[in-house]
């Protein structure tokens, strides 16, 4: 199944399959090209990004709405002077029909009834370029805002170490990115800036209330003040532990979404799907449980603030009334107090669903707080410098790790490496074989000890300057969706074509490239799930070939290849760890053979060291593993 070219996925029957279907290797279908060719050819042309990344955590206060939006202050204030335009062209319908009724209509004025009908008509035109000003730039405004917020989210990222990731789901990690930004997009896009015009709207037309009735004014504002911040206070109290939930609910949805996707494989083939179904639905039970606790608290303050305003409007129409038949107040004024107090209430409502999007942007603000909060364990040094072309010379003085403190994985480590020599490790699963290769990469920092290349402790030496001169194959190859010229030249871009082929002749490829429609520039799926096991492996051996690094870390990359490639992968390796460093991470013993030491690690010691003839008449744990393997082999 995973043999060379026979694996189920990239093998050639199944590309014979893909071209009877009319779908290209890892590509469109057939029918299909031409409309996406049409797409891509209106796809706008994006200049070349400068990045601005540093290992180092930046010093910056904690994410919060005022530090996040205080750079953008004078952008702000020109959004407000628009938002003060607008609402105050919105503001001046009531006032102008009382105008007309009680100095046209009433007097049986025609001329003051079209000026005024004219005036109304301009105010709406003002209304409206003032509504479009304002949206375009606010819009442009949102936009900036999230994107300075999703680069310093994917670069935190970037910058955290490996153990970040390993006691953090990845779905998480997703919704930070996702669901918690889009609740921030709502607030920063719409609701801030609504915000602003309700809250303006209230102000605007609470003094046009006093202008036109001191008395009512103050009875409304009574009837309708306290009751509302009471129900305001009661509601924040709640929605806070609600939207809190809502925020992990969602969470625990993606992570549950993203696992399963990346194991459908093992799903299927296990026939888990009908449980996976049972528990994801369990999970979004727990999520819907959750937004209808929210819903519930707002639906009780929703309609308890409508009531409110009913209640408000009623007294009012009565006092009002009552104020018309005395003769202290005009028709036309208690037909604009009833339309102000109506907009009056208006505000209200929205500020009402504003406030939800305000607490979903805060829950989601804290979340996204929290996780810019943490520190790479693995950070570079304030005073780091760049480390120079190195030659190659490793050493482990004393070191002793472990993943988490209570139970070390490595103890009193002492090993040196000549330059340009390779070494392989051995030993039984979890002895802390690639713990060593870790450990040399400044994937983790040791507890105690020292690790060394060319006498440079690497927690001295900047990251960059270190990881450039380091070549890695991990057990388990990671492809990225796009071509094989992509993949392979991913740790050097600039890389010629002939240097992409001939990394690619080096470690056995070339039987690969002439199946492939397009050579190098034959996309591959997402993970290289179009590829086989071993092609994968091969590819990624490619890619560390490719970089030229003075110190090469296989970490057991033969594991996965059959004996056919395996001889091509061994006849490579004597080319490219020529002149280099190699630590040799092996699960066969027949690379191990090829290295200059042999190092058997067992239960987080080195317990044997020398070349592979000096173990074996040693009679230890590697004349056994050799024995046995022997014995396999005939």
């Amino acid at each position: 199944m995973t043999g060379w070219g026979g694996s189920y996925f990239g093998g050639p029957q199944a590309q014979n399959a893909a071209r009877d279907a009319g779908l290209p290797h890892a590509g469109v279908p057939g029918n299909l090209r031409k409309q996406v060719e049409a797409v891509l050819a209106k796809e706008p042309e994006y200049p070349e990004v400068e990045v601005d990344f540093s290992h180092r955590q930046p010093q910056e206060p904690p994410l919060s709405l005022r530090t996040f939006l205080w750079p953008h202050r004078r952008s702000l204030a020109v959004a407000l002077l628009l938002v003060t335009l607008e609402t105050t062209m919105m503001q001046t319908g009531p006032l102008l029909t009382q105008i007309g009724i009680d100095r046209g209509v009433i007097p049986g004025n025609f001329g003051v009834l079209l000026a005024v009908t004219g005036v109304y008509l301009a105010s709406v035109m003002l209304h409206m370029g003032s509504s479009l000003m304002r949206i375009r730039f606010t819009g442009r405004l949102g936009e900036r805002l999230m994107y300075a917020l999703r680069i310093r989210v994917f670069s935190h990222y970037q910058r955290m170490s490996l153990n970040f990731y390993t006691d953090e789901k990845a779905g998480v990690l997703m919704t930070r990115m996702t669901s918690d930004l889009e609740a921030l997009t709502m607030l920063f896009q719409e609701g801030l800036i609504n915000f602003g015009v309700q809250a303006l709207t209230l102000v605007v037309i609470t003094t046009v209330l006093y202008v036109l009735n001191p008395s009512l004014a103050t009875l409304a504002l009574l009837v309708v003040v306290p009751a509302t911040f009471a129900l305001s206070i009661w509601f924040r109290r709640v929605s806070d532990r609600y939207y809190d939930l809502v925020r992990d609910r969602i969470a625990e949805v993606l992570a549950d979404l993203q696992e399963s996707l990346a194991g459908i494989r093992v799903i299927t083939a296990h026939n888990r799907r009908p449980h996976n179904v049972a528990h994801h639905t369990n999970v979004v039970v727990r999520h819907k449980d959750a937004n209808l606790k929210g819903v519930k608290a707002a639906s009780v303050y929703g309609s308890s603030a409508e009531a409110i305003g009913i209640i408000g409007q009623a007294i009012i129409l009565v006092v009002g009334g009552y104020m018309v038949f005395r003769g202290s107040l005009t028709a036309g004024e208690l037909v604009a107090f009833v339309l102000y107090l109506t907009a009056f209430f208006a505000p209200i409502q929205q500020l009402v669903q504003l406030y939800n999007a305000y607490q979903q942007g805060q829950a989601s603000m804290r979340k996204l707080r929290d996780v810019l909060a943490q520190e790479p364990s693995v950070a570079e040094a304030a005073n780091a410098k760049e480390l120079p072309p190195i030659k190659g010379e490793i050493v482990f003085e004393n070191v002793s790790f472990g993943y988490s403190p209570e139970t070390p994985v490595l103890h009193d480590i002492n090993l040196q490496l000549s330059a340009g020599e390779s070494l392989a490790v051995v030993g039984p699963t979890g002895g802390g074989k690639s713990t060593l290769a870790k450990l040399i990469a400044r994937f983790y920092d040791p507890q105690q000890g020292v690790v060394t290349i060319d006498g440079h402790d690497l927690r001295t030496v900047s990251l960059t300057s270190l990881r450039q001169q380091l070549g890695v194959v991990p057990q388990e190859p990671f492809l990225f969706y796009g071509s094989i010229r992509d993949n392979v030249s991913f740790a050097r871009p600039d890389a010629s074509t002939a240097e992409v082929l001939e990394a690619c002749r080096v470690v056995g490829l070339n039987e690969l490239l002439e199946r492939l429609p397009h050579d190098i520039a034959t996309q591959v799926h997402e993970r290289g799930a179009s590829l086989s096991a071993g092609e994968r492996q091969l590819l990624a051996l490619a890619r560390a070939f490719l970089a030229k690094p003075r110190v090469l870390v296989l970490d057991e990359a033969t594991s996965n290849l059959d004996l056919h490639s395996e001889s091509q992968i061994e006849a490579a390796l004597d080319v490219v760890l020529e002149g280099r460093t190699a630590i040799i991470i092996a699960h066969r013993l027949a690379t191990a053979m090829r290295a200059d030491r042999i190092a058997v690690v067992e239960q987080g010691r080195i317990t044997e060291m020398g070349s592979h003839a000096e173990l074996v008449d040693r009679g230890g744990h590697y004349a056994e593993m050799h024995s046995t393997w022997m014995a396999h082999a005939t």
